[in-house]
């Protein structure tokens, strides 16, 4: 093949298995020399989920370790891939006007959802084990997390940016899980029109399984951008819509100078990057209403990279494995991401453990999660958008 193609002995691995094995691969690629042998480099992507805690985490590094160094090491999430996540980054760190409100001056709080309307999918057995804390939260809502809250690099080297959003993570407040956060499971519902069953009546699952498949909480970052200001995170399975978004919700004017029945309409201003579906951006604004009487309404101002671009965004998996072809680990998770999100994971996992569920199921499916979740955030006087 190198001979044919050229390709100078430059090797990729592709744990795409059972995470059971990753170790296995691991040695084996080790014990017969083809992970070192000849020219070229040899690099070696792992899906998740990286670990099933913090412990089993740590094991896993020092298993791959023994054969690869971690710049050889590409932990994938395909999250990172989208254009969407991307221009996060571009928002902030490539428009003069986001980024001097990006702080708790300006934003009231933010709200970051990945919600799916599927259930399981005839995959019981994993996610018994996992839980939407472990194949969600820890990776997909933790990362989009860290791009959201992070300072501006000094450049957009891999190690710079991913030095940024680990001193996220470590800002992360300590987490009151009583307090903080919210599990659910869902039962039977509708659907888009469809009736489904409940969790405990899929294929593979316990009918008195104790897995949750929705988890909202409250996070706050003790540093001086954010400090005070609320981030909410949310993921479930079962949820009425797909959408996966981060929403920016910036503080009130401080003055109106209207009379209160212009302004009756009137929502603060929201930032939405929209990640999935329909890829894109808006920004609601007050504007008049065309008329002789002062009325103001909300409206949006949209931007879709369809439309705008008029051509297709790649795949996430392609724009990641090409990454990794020439060699740019950027948009992947470091040893220490990953093991600082497994703590923050393991802290929710253990309070739990103290606390098993007793009103499982506490959502129907095709509703937007527990009557808690709600109260999570109505207590701070907020309430969830409706993507």
């Amino acid at each position: 093949m190198d001979r044919e193609r050229g390709t100078n002995g430059n090797r990729v691995f592709y744990f795409a298995t059972a995470p059971q094995f990753f170790p296995v691969i691991v040695e084996r690629l080790g014990a017969s020399g083809i992970a070192r042998a000849g020219q070229g480099w040899k690099r070696v992507v792992i899906e998740k989920p990286f670990g099933h805690d913090l412990k089993s985490a740590q094991a896993l590094n020092q298993s791959i370790h023994a054969v690869f160094t971690e710049p050889q090491v590409y932990r994938i999430d395909h999250y990172l891939g989208k254009e969407t996540v991307q221009n996060v980054l571009v928002f902030r760190f490539a428009n003069g006007i986001f980024e001097p409100i990006w702080n708790r001056r300006y934003v009231d709080h933010i709200q970051i959802t990945v919600a799916e309307d599927i259930g399981i999918e005839r995959r019981g057995k994993y996610y018994e084990t996992a839980g939407a804390l472990r194949d969600i939260f820890q990776n997909h809502l933790l990362q989009l997390l860290s791009i959201a809250a992070m300072e501006a690099p000094a450049n957009f080297d891999a190690d710079t940016v991913r030095d940024e959003k680990v001193k996220v993570l470590k800002s992360i407040h300590p987490i009151d899980v009583a307090s903080d956060v919210v599990r659910g499971q869902y039962g039977p519902g509708w659907v888009g029109g469809q009736q489904v069953p409940g969790y405990r009546q899929e294929v593979n699952v316990s009918p008195t399984s104790a897995t949750e498949t929705y988890v909202a909480a409250r996070i706050r970052i003790d540093n001086w951008r954010w400090a005070e200001t609320p981030f909410y995170l949310r993921t479930g399975k079962r949820l009425p819509s797909r959408a996966s978004e981060i929403a920016i919700q910036f503080k009130n004017a401080p003055h109106l100078p209207f009379a209160k029945t212009a302004i009756q309409d009137l929502n603060p201003n929201v930032l939405v990057m929209r990640i999935q579906p329909h890829e894109g951006a808006s920004l609601k604004i007050a504007a008049k209403i065309p008329g002789p009487v002062m009325r103001l309404r909300t409206v949006n101002m949209d931007f879709f990279y369809g439309s705008s671009f008029l051509i297709e965004s790649p795949d996430a998996y392609e724009r990641l494995v090409l990454d990794c072809l020439l060699g740019d680990p950027t948009l992947f998770a470091r040893e220490d991401e990953v093991e600082r999100a497994w703590g923050l994971a393991d802290t929710i996992e253990n309070g739990w453990a103290a606390q098993p569920p007793s009103d499982f199921p506490n959502y129907a499916a095709g509703t937007w999660g527990p009557e808690a979740a709600d109260a999570l955030i109505e207590r701070d006087r907020r309430r969830w958008r409706r993507p």
